[in-house]
């Protein structure tokens, strides 16, 4: 099966932007968009169609962050909320177990974790100025073992 691929919506009127577009970037990703697209619950929803500028802590320059995906939806009360998703394997969002020798591998786990923090706290700052939620979804979320 391909990590990656187009999708391909059975209710393309939810999708918020070209759904002959939709482009999943992992299975987990290809999960959450079958999930998106079915659920009564799911207004309307769409996967990375905007961007949100931040300054790297790595390079301090600055670069757009694109989130995985944005949802309109009923929750459990009724209530339609907006919410910006992130989806990312658990070992991408803990930091690093610290190592006495820094590899070059160490070294790059450091800084993806650095500019994922960043990444997180610029999206929640985003979504509380617009009355949304920011949420993290990682294989626990979305019942992958």
């Amino acid at each position: 099966m391909a990590y990656k691929g187009r999708f391909v919506p059975k209710a393309p009127e939810k999708y918020k932007g070209d759904p002959t577009r939709i482009i999943y970037r992992s299975l987990w990703e290809l999960k959450l968009m079958k999930y998106l697209d079915s659920h009564d619950d799911v207004l309307y929803w769409a996967s990375e169609e905007f961007s949100i500028p931040y300054r790297s802590p790595v390079d301090g320059k600055m670069h757009r962050y694109f989130p995985d995906f944005w949802v309109k939806k009923r929750n459990s009360s009724g209530i339609i909320e907006q919410v910006v998703i992130e989806v990312k394997p658990q070992k991408h969002i803990d930091p690093p177990k610290v190592q006495k020798r820094k590899t070059r591998r160490y070294m790059g786990e450091m800084a993806r974790h650095a500019i994922n923090m960043r990444k997180f706290e610029v999206a929640e700052e985003f979504c509380n100025n617009r009355g949304m939620k920011f949420q993290l979804m990682t294989e626990k979320e979305l019942n992958i073992k």
